[in-house]
């Protein structure tokens, strides 16, 4: 048990290959993140410690690690939420391949957000007239629902299905194909479809909706692989959503 007024906090050190918790007691401050604690230990008790983040106020998403067995944003995550007995366990994210200490291998994860055809294919080019788009269009409402996903692989550290089944897209991914799937300038739908429909696509899903309650935006990326069932199953009958 940590003493009054600081905080018990383990921190994984080490890589994918190896590696082991090492305990620290860091000062407990009204107010204070999980970021602000692995800041001060790395700057007071640990300056080799490994870890990311740039913004620090919940727009990039690079400060994304596990605390106490939960993948969260440490910069909007307060101390006095998630400790337990004065106590956190902070780990990197889950399904990733750790670099060292906090910091994982992001590669993996957008590499899969290629595969699921992720990339914007304009229908016109830069001398074309700019086509209108209505906002209260079914398909823009669509994708603008899943649209501000950051790419921070909380739903991806969050996805039993991740864990189980290394060719599986992820959340992310598949959130992404929806918006595309959805947006009328997209000049390469089907070719998403088809990306998202073979193996290690949206069929894969077991719909246990882990990504849904963990991202830190309250997308819903359960939501937008459901509509990507739906849509191969009607694509496959030569039907369109």
């Amino acid at each position: 048990m940590a003493d009054n007024g600081q905080l018990e906090v383990s921190v994984w050190r080490g890589d994918s290959g190896s590696g082991r918790f090492e305990s620290f007691r860091v000062p407990a401050e009204d107010n204070q993140t999980v970021l602000d604690v692995v800041s001060w230990i790395q700057q007071n008790l640990a300056g080799d410690l490994a870890y990311r983040f740039a913004c620090r106020v919940g727009m990039c998403g690079s400060c994304a690690m596990t605390v106490n067995g939960t993948p969260r944003w440490t910069c909007r995550t307060h101390v006095k939420k998630v400790a337990r007995n004065n106590r956190l366990t902070i780990a990197p994210l889950a399904n990733l391949p750790v670099i060292r200490d906090l910091a994982t291998d992001m590669d993996p994860f957008f590499a899969r957000w290629i595969g699921a055809g992720g990339r914007f294919v304009p229908q016109r080019t830069r001398d074309d007239p700019v086509a209108p788009v209505r906002p209260d269009s079914p398909g823009r409402q669509a994708a603008d629902a899943g649209i501000e996903c950051i790419n921070c692989g909380v739903c991806h550290a969050a996805c039993d299905t991740v864990a189980a089944s290394p060719d599986y897209l992820g959340p992310a991914p598949l959130q992404r194909a929806w918006t595309l799937v959805n947006d009328e300038r997209h000049g390469a739908r089907g070719a998403v479809l088809a990306a998202v429909s073979g193996a290690g696509g949206c069929h894969n899903c077991h719909s246990m909706g882990n990504c849904t309650a963990h991202c830190p935006k309250e997308l819903d990326p359960l939501r937008a692989i459901a509509g990507l069932k739906r849509a191969t199953f009607l694509g496959a009958f030569g039907k369109e959503i």
